[in-house]
Parts: structure tokens; sequence; C-alpha cells
């Protein structure tokens, strides 16, 4: 961790004084995207989004992958550290009971479904090599919490819906990191046993679990059995998770390549559902921090997207983007949420309510630059269409279904009332219980 930290500062400190303003620059927009989130009551990623496009080099050029260089990867490590962190420290045990069957079958079925159609996609409508295309299809996996958090801020669904999705943005988030990296490796070493594949894929998400345990018990530890003369503070409990969270990714992408990521998920829902002081206060603490770090995430990336590279991929590009979206991702909700917990409306919004987010435009940068490499695996081609189909993908879907989530929930009627009954008498509870069935939020 502190390696990282040290490569920010002396990254920012080499760099001309116009880096400082860029990065106020961005945070400004950070905040003004939240603002006006709130305003029009839609997902702050949308505008965030925007901002990135209109500040890059295709807009006003101020933000371009030059001014931060090598420092932007290493900035946005610890940035999704943090990101995923908060997001797995509000996934509670409670929660994950509303719908247990649905998400871990969103996280299993789902998962394989989406890897295996959207690889067929950009295999048989871009031609792509089989390589390239299982790239592709394993990091459009991942939906995220940076991008379905705020869209449940301002889409208040049925508890039933949101545990499902924010378990499957969470999971599918390591998942698809995970699963990239190993392909990836396997791409460069030119191993083609299938066993292969898996032994890397677990070694890796078992270091990212290891880690994130160990960091997570040291955590609790000092937090509820280490005594201080002063006693613990809210602010040191805050600033102790904070340091927890890019600790554990640092520690495991350390060990293995992308394995940071499954550390931070793991660290945050073990200290989420643990009796901690002051949970409330991390939590406020924690959502303040990733609205600024996801700011700048968003409209960094967005600011470093090719519109060449985009319209090169022509119609295919655009058919690549209706499979994964309305034919790859109704299929796999409608598979992975049988039975009756889930009505019909509620599958349709978690069909059509499925942006990707940071993990996919991260790891494809980093890929894409070294596929462009003089180093194996060189394929210039295959960069351009793993980078171009990657955010092709996550600008529309993001604008789309991001940016209309509140009305595509009104349309399905999935926006449950909210009903306070004052009075736990027996007619008070019974009438709780059947509003409840029914899917309502109801607090007696």
């Amino acid at each position: 961790m502190l390696t990282e930290i040290s490569e920010i500062l002396t990254a920012i400190s080499e760099t001309e004084p116009e880096l400082l303003v860029v990065v106020a620059l961005i945070l400004g927009l950070g905040v003004a995207s939240q603002v006006l989130a709130d305003r029009f009551r839609v997902p702050s990623v949308l505008f965030l989004i925007l901002a990135g496009v209109a500040v890059g080099p295709k807009g006003l050029g101020i933000v371009t992958r030059d001014i931060f260089g090598e420092s932007l990867s290493v900035i946005v490590g610890v940035s999704v550290a943090i990101i995923v962190f908060e997001g797995a420290f509000h996934l509670k045990a409670e929660k994950l009971r509303e719908a247990p069957t649905e998400a871990l079958r969103l996280v299993t079925v789902g998962a394989l479904i989406s890897f295996v159609g959207t690889t067929l996609a950009v295999r048989f409508l871009l031609g792509a090599g089989w390589s390239v295309s299982a790239l592709v299809g394993a990091l459009l996996i991942a939906t995220g919490p940076t991008v379905i958090t705020p869209i449940l801020a301002v889409v208040p669904v049925r508890d039933r819906v949101a545990a499902a999705m924010e378990t499957e943005g969470i999971v599918n988030d390591v998942t698809a990191a995970i699963l990239a990296v190993v392909i990836f490796k396997l791409l460069a070493s030119q191993e083609v046993n299938p066993a292969e594949y898996l032994v890397n894929f677990v070694q890796r998400m078992s270091v990212g679990v290891f880690v994130g345990l160990v960091v997570a018990g040291a955590l609790w530890y000092l937090l509820t059995k280490v005594r201080t003369p002063g006693g613990w503070t809210p602010q040191n409990a805050r600033l102790m998770t904070l340091v927890g969270a890019i600790l554990a990714f640092s520690l495991a992408d350390s060990v293995a390549k992308e394995a940071g990521v499954a550390a931070a998920a793991t660290a945050g829902v073990v200290l989420g559902n643990a009796d901690i002081p002051y949970e409330d206060e991390i939590e406020d603490f924690k959502g303040d921090i990733t609205i600024i770090v996801l700011s700048f995430v968003f409209i960094a990336l967005a600011a470093l997207i090719e519109f060449d590279t985009l319209l090169n991929l022509g119609v295919g590009g655009l058919l690549v983007v209706v499979a994964v979206a309305l034919v790859v991702r109704p299929i796999l909700v409608f598979v992975s949420t049988t039975g009756k917990r889930l009505t019909r409306r509620e599958k349709l919004f978690v069909s059509f309510v499925g942006p990707r987010g940071i993990i996919p435009a991260s790891v494809a940068t980093l890929f894409a630059i070294r596929l462009q490499s003089p180093e194996p695996p060189t394929n210039a081609a295959g960069a351009d269409i793993l980078a171009g189909t990657v955010f092709l993908v996550i600008l529309l879907t993001v604008v789309f279904e991001g940016g209309f989530a509140r009305q595509i929930g009104e349309k399905l009627q999935v926006i449950p009332m909210r009903v306070i009954i004052v009075g736990g008498g027996r007619v008070g509870r019974a009438l709780a219980e059947r509003l409840e069935e029914r899917g309502e939020n109801v607090v007696i």
C-alpha cells in the first residue's frame, strides 16, 4: 500500500503543475454530476461519463492519456479497492436472505451464460479471434457496484431485487477481473490446457479471499479487542477501515494480479457483517470517499475513450451491444431467477438494467496497451476490438440502461410503496405481513 501511495505522490510531483488543475477540475465535475443526479433523480454515472467525454480528447481536450501517464493504472487500482470495499460493506446477511437462490444463480449460472454468450457474439459479429472474444466475454460479465449502487440510490426497488442485483454486481466484478487476467496470462504463455485456466482462476480467487479474511480479522480484532487510553474514536475507526481496504487490495494484487478485487470484496463483506463499533459512521465516510474516487475514475476513463476505435467497429459493434443487453442479459436473468420469489416485472427490470462499469473499462485499457506493445502477445487489431467493444458496451448501457433506470422501474411498476404502520399490535403486524408478501417496504 505504501509503495502504491508513494508512486502516486512521485508521479504527481514529477508532472507539470497543470495536473493538479486537471485533478481539481475532475473532482469538481464529479461533485456537480452528483448534484445533478440528485436533482433529476437519475444515476450519477450518466453525468460522470458524459462529463468525461466532454473534457476528453474529442471534447475540450483537457484530460488526455498523457496527463496521467503510467500513474493512471495505480490510481484506478486504489480507487477500485475503495469502491468494491464500500459496495461489499453494504451487503448484509439479512439482505442476502431476501433472494439467496437468485443471487447464487446470477453469480454462477448467470456469469457462465454471460461469458459464453458474449464470447460468441464478439466472435461471429466482429470476426475476432477466440482469445480476444473470450477476453471481452470475461470482462463484460461484470455489472459492478460502480454502476448498480448509484442506480439503486435513485430507484428504490424491492429489497429482494436490490439484494440480487447488488450481490451480482460485487461478486461478478471479482469473477470478471480474475477470469480476464487468467485468460490473458494463458494467452501470453500460449497455454491451451483447459485445466490451467481453472487452476489459475482458483489460485487467484483463493489468494484474494485469504488476504481479505486476514485483513478483516485483524481490523475486527483491533476495533473490538484492543483497548486504547482514550478509546476508539469514530475518526480512527473510519481511517482504519479505509487503510484496511487499500491494504487488502494491494497485498493480494502484489501476490496475484487482480486478486486484489477479491480481497477488497471479501474484507468488505466480512467487516460489514461483523459487530464493529461506529458502523454507521464508517458507512457514511466510505460513501463520501466512494463518490470522490468514483467521480475521478469514471471521468478519467471516459476521457480516454477513442471514438475512432468505436466507429471502426461499425454495425457489428452495435449488434454486439444489442446481443449483450437485449439477448444474453435477459436469458441469463430468467434462467437464474426461475421460481416465484421475483415477479415477471422484476425479472424484466433486472434484465434491462445491467450496465457495465469500472472493472471492464480499467482492465480492458491495460490489456489493450499490452496487446499493442512489441512484447508477446502482440495483436494490435485485437487490442482495438477489445478496447472498442468494451467501451462501446459500457457507454451505451450506462447512458440508456443507467440513465433511464428510474423510468424503466416506473414503467414496470417495480418501485414499492413506502408504508409506515403506527402501532405494533396484532392488526398492525398482520397488515405488515400482508404488505411485505406483496413486496412493499414496511416499517412498523
